[in-house]
């Protein structure tokens, strides 16, 4: 059977591990070092990424979470889970650490503060279909290498489209909240990498 963690540190856990356990799959909550070796995926929920920083630092979870994402583990982070997931970060506060998974750079809470989070619709581009979703403080994808795949963009408040859910190799990350609406896509992608 299938295991996957989600990181119990600060943010949207409950969601994400109702998200999961709605598609079948055995959730552990990842706050030690022994829990996040049992995990064959791992969820890196939305919160606020300076403090889920700090935690994987605090708790000796970092370098283990690093070396199992450049192994392949499979992982998902939303919000700021796209932010930890990002090799670059503008925007972050002194001395902020990123996972560097993902070959992107990310800007923080580039959508606005908390007043400015919103609800779109976006084009989900695996399948062209669409697909709502919800903003908070969200973070966009300012640059990337080659081999990271574009999922989702949508328009910021500077009138470009950013991308706003990539995937590289076995890490997919998203600027929006999947895991507080009824559209399991997102999750069921992290479940096919597992």
């Amino acid at each position: 059977m299938t295991t996957v963690g989600v990181l119990a540190l600060q943010g949207d856990v409950r969601e994400h591990q109702a998200m999961l356990e709605g598609l079948g799959v055995d959730v552990i909550r990842v706050r030690r070092l022994a829990e996040l070796t049992a995990v064959d995926g791992l969820v890196i929920p939305g919160g606020e990424s300076t403090t889920i920083d700090k935690l994987l630092r605090a708790f000796d979870l970092r370098d283990a979470l690093v070396e199992r994402i450049a192994a392949g583990l499979p992982v998902l982070g939303s919000c700021a889970g796209m932010v930890l997931l990002a090799r670059d970060l503008r925007d972050g506060i002194e001395g902020q650490q990123t996972l560097g998974a993902i070959p992107m750079t990310v800007r923080r809470n580039a959508f606005g503060r908390q007043v400015d989070s919103a609800e779109v619709d976006l084009v989900w581009e695996p399948d062209g279909s669409p697909m709502h979703a919800t903003f908070i403080r969200a973070p966009w994808v300012e640059s990337y290498d080659d081999g990271v795949e574009v999922l989702a963009t949508a328009t910021g408040p500077d009138g470009e489209r950013h991308p706003v859910a990539v995937r590289h190799g076995a890490a997919i990350a998203t600027s929006f909240h999947p895991e507080i609406s009824a559209d399991t896509r997102v999750h069921e992608l992290l479940l096919s990498q597992v």
